[in-house]
């Protein structure tokens, strides 16, 4: 009997052998909390320390309970063998049959565990030699009662994430939370993502969709949008100004180079002459132009840009001019340097919006963010979109990659230390599966009182 005992009562440290004898003392280890963890075994938290104890105490009540029963059996046997009277035979009968239920219970509990009295008996020690099992059958269990598209559907839809989602974004603070939450995450990416790696993957973009797209046209259409609004006549006009400014300050560098390409037998005051007549009719014609918005060389430019425009779309020898000028223009190193620097602008301008509390990306983001809120929270339509998009993402990844998430639980369960293993689980459904004995020993003697009664009325 103290053999058994100790094999189903274990002390804080004590670990039952082969031959059922414990590994250290039953007491010796009551106050230390956790030892080393081997490899694959669990940390044991002080709630754990608190439950292995609780289940200590169930195991020496259950034990008690079968040496009680054990004893009265054996002082009624000896009452009713001295003639005490009738009542021993029942008293016996009913201890008799308490001692056998509390033995199978015993050992049925005991078995899950261990091997009981450390015999190879078949079919025992469940919990450590079947762990492997258990841990696929867990996994198969999961996996076709939790991780099946129909289940996880109809369960995100009883939820209503739509709706929940578009209530708790139409809190203002709950949209800021986001916000900030979103301005983290960008500075965050911006910071890991490398200059030269960005810089080079948007000049190559630029550069391979500028050669695979004909400009010509788009320019054609363009301007000649502009000349029919009558954009360009700002243009002009600058033009003019400036053409009519830069001659009032160079008159004498007009009036020289006129003289220095007249011919060299011509007197020098006759190429004088005829350097100031021709610097008066350029200021005229530069004034009048610039005074006069109906002057006939401003129709000549707008016939020159509507044909030039036409020629875009449809000439086809000024198309292919173009993209060689496009061309040339794309592989200059000073426009690749131009491409790959406006990343770093962009970015910088961007992490500074997102630190900014009052920037207009922060404004605007935390407005949208509200405007989606309550529109989700009363928009059935959009609560039910929302609630599709989530349940088709979800039933994807649990169809997709369901062998993954049931490999993760059997292959930890396989990793786990059977024996502590085990440990574990007994601390957690130990406790209850000690009132088992103890309902097994009052149950049986029960049964067994019934038993004799029954026999000895029906024997007379």
């Amino acid at each position: 009997m103290e053999r058994m005992k100790t094999d189903v009562i274990p002390g804080g440290d004590t670990a039952a052998g082969a031959g059922g004898t414990p590994s250290g003392g039953a007491h010796a280890g009551g106050g230390r909390v956790r030892g080393p963890v081997p490899p694959g075994g669990f940390p044991y938290s002080p709630a754990d320390e608190a439950k292995r104890r609780g289940v200590r105490r169930m195991k020496t009540l259950a034990t008690c309970l079968l040496i009680g029963v054990a004893l009265v059996y054996a002082l009624a046997t000896w009452a009713k063998a001295a003639g005490a009277g009738g009542w021993a035979g029942y008293v016996a009968a009913a201890a008799e049959a308490g001692m056998v239920g509390a033995l199978a219970d015993w050992f049925a509990v005991t078995a899950l565990f261990k091997r009981p009295l450390g015999l190879p008996i078949p079919h025992t020690a469940i919990i450590p030699t079947k762990k492997d099992q258990l841990g696929v059958s867990l996994g198969d269990f999961v996996g076709e009662n939790f991780l099946s598209g129909e289940v996880v559907r109809q369960r995100l839809r009883k939820v209503g994430i739509g709706r929940r989602l578009g209530a708790w974004l139409a809190e203002p603070k709950n949209a800021d939370r986001v916000t900030a939450e979103l301005s983290t995450a960008l500075r965050g990416a911006l910071t890991v993502l490398r200059d030269s790696d960005v810089q080079a993957v948007v000049g190559e973009a630029i550069t391979r969709r500028a050669d695979a797209q004909e400009v010509a046209p788009g320019l054609g259409k363009m301007l000649e949008k502009i000349v029919a609004d009558g954009g360009h006549r700002r243009v002009v006009d600058l033009v003019c100004v400036r053409a009519h400014d830069w001659l009032a300050e160079h008159s004498d560098s007009v009036m020289t180079a006129v003289s220095g390409g007249a011919p060299g037998w011509t007197p020098r005051f006759v190429d004088r002459k005829v350097g100031e007549r021709v610097y008066k009719e350029l200021m005229r014609f530069v004034t009048e132009m610039r005074d006069m918005p109906e002057h006939p060389a401003r129709g000549a430019v707008d016939r020159f840009l509507r044909d030039f425009a036409s020629d875009l779309q449809s000439d086809t020898d000024t198309r292919e001019r173009v993209e060689r000028l496009k061309s040339e223009v794309l592989g200059r190193g000073e426009v690749q340097d131009l491409i790959a620097s406006a990343w770093s602008s962009v970015r910088t301008m961007i992490v500074a919006a997102a630190e900014d509390e009052n920037s207009e990306l922060r404004l605007r983001t935390r407005a949208a963010l509200l405007s989606l809120g309550k529109r989700m929270a009363g928009d059935g339509r959009l609560q039910g979109k929302v609630d599709g998009w989530l349940e088709g993402a979800a039933v994807y990844v649990v169809t997709t990659y369901r062998d993954e998430i049931t490999s993760l639980i059997t292959d930890t369960v396989a990793s786990w230390d059977a024996e502590h293993t085990s440990k574990k689980i007994e601390a957690h459904i130990g406790r209850d599966l000690q009132f088992i004995r103890i309902n097994g020993t009052v149950v049986g003697a029960l049964a067994g009182l019934c038993i004799y009664t029954v026999s000895r009325l029906l024997g007379g």
